[in-house]
Formats: structure tokens, sequence, C-alpha cells
């Protein structure tokens, strides 16, 4: 309850006091010029930003891994274009800070510590963060997609699939 008072309430306060403050220090068309302004500034560092964001996670699907710092980087930006276009200074300070590189890839490493990522590929599970497997048991009889030496550090493995496919099947008759 208390995120949504400010959401609500007390954020849109805050916008129109400083929105008052900037348009009698600089005039109200200047004032609207300036929003308008990051505005379009906003949905284009979006558009850079989101665009490199999405090549990189279509290269780590490529490559088999799991793009989970790049869907909260796109998450964060998409955050932030909301902020954006949404009128007033402090939200537009908010906004930037998602889309700027740096604060964006602290913010998603910060997401990424308190939440859990998983998937499933060809019956092997892989995660990111805690918690338990969602989807049951595991491909390797305890649950666990992966072994730990005595240190705790993960034994990391390859895997070659030898099923065979429909059209495969197909291909050969």
């Amino acid at each position: 309850m208390p995120i949504l008072l400010f959401v609500f309430i007390i954020m849109p306060i805050a916008e129109m006091a400083v929105l008052i403050q900037v348009g009698t220090e600089i005039g109200v068309f200047n004032t609207i010029g300036l929003v308008l302004l990051t505005a379009v500034l906003g949905a284009w560092l979006l558009r850079q930003q989101g665009l490199a964001t999405l090549l990189r996670a279509n290269q780590r699907l490529n490559s088999g891994e799991l793009p989970a710092k790049e869907v909260a980087e796109g998450l964060i930006l998409a955050v932030g274009g909301v902020l954006l276009l949404t009128p007033g200074f402090i939200t537009d300070a908010v906004g930037f800070l998602c889309l700027i590189p740096l604060s964006r890839h602290w913010l998603s490493a910060q997401a990424l510590k308190r939440m859990l990522v998983s998937g499933r590929s060809r019956g092997f599970y892989f995660r990111s963060g805690g918690g338990q497997n969602p989807f049951g048991q595991g491909p390797f009889d305890g649950g666990q997609p992966f072994s730990r030496d005595e240190n705790g550090e993960i034994i990391e493995g390859e895997y070659q699939d030898k099923t065979r496919s429909d059209r495969d099947r197909l291909d050969k008759k």
C-alpha cells in the first residue's frame, strides 16, 4: 500500500510542484518545450538501447544461454520509457537513469539477485538466483542440472543430443 500511495498521490504532487517552479523560472512555453524535448530524446535513447539489448538477447538465445540479464534490462528499459513519456522532470530523471547503460546494468544486477530466472531446454533445467526447480524433478535424479565440487564451485560440462527428431526419421526412409 505505501508504494501505491507514493506512485499515485505523492509523486504527481511532487511533479506538479517542480513543473510550477520551473515554469515560474523559465516560462510556461519553455517548460513545455523542455518536457517535449525530454520525451523525444528519451524515445530515441529507448529505441537505441532497446535494439542493442534485443540483439544481445538474441545472441545469447542462439548460443543456448538463458538471456536473464537482457530480459531484466529490457524490463528496466520499458519502465524508463514509460517514465520518460510521463510529463514531469522527476520521472524524466528516473527514466534517464533507466536508459543509461551503467545505471541500467547495476539495476539489472540488483534485480537478478532477488529473482529466480529459470528455463528448460530439451529436458535440461537451468536457473539463475535461488529457489526450487519449478518444473519438478530434474534430469540428473537429484533435481540439480549441475554438480558442485568440495568448494561449492559449479562443475560445468557439455552434452550432445543423441535423440533422433521426427524429421531425421522421415529423411532416412
